[in-house]
């Protein structure tokens, strides 16, 4: 099983950047598709960001699109989320997900293993 380590979260106000990594353990982190999701208090996870095993095609949630970035590193075996711009309606704990299919999804169904999340605020 692949194992996920989330960081960067932290406190920002709006307007602010904040970018967010994930590592990943095993050898074939490369074959794999990264995904990013949400889940705000009181509400459902839900998708922000995906990225091919390739790294050639990604995927954004509407409310993210040209604020957001994914991006991976194969050779670190980590995959990353810039996020700027950022809105007080980002603030939720952030997890990074691998999908073992290599391709994109936008389905939390479809991936294999989760982080455990990282604390996003954004303050108005």
């Amino acid at each position: 099983q692949v194992q996920l380590v989330e960081s960067g979260g932290g406190l920002v106000q709006a307007g602010e950047s904040l970018r967010l990594s994930c590592a990943a353990s095993g050898r074939t982190f490369s074959t794999y598709a990264m995904g990013w999701f949400r889940q705000a208090p009181g509400k459902e996870r839900e998708f922000v960001a995906a990225i091919r095993w390739s790294g050639y095609r990604t995927s954004y949630a509407d409310s993210v699109k040209g604020r957001f970035t994914i991006s991976r590193d194969n050779a670190k075996s980590t995959v990353y989320l810039q996020m700027n711009s950022l809105k007080p309606e980002d603030t939720a704990v952030y997890y990074c997900a691998v999908r073992i299919a290599g391709r994109v999804s936008t389905e939390e169904r479809e991936y294999d293993s989760w982080g455990q999340g990282t604390q996003v605020t954004v303050s108005s």
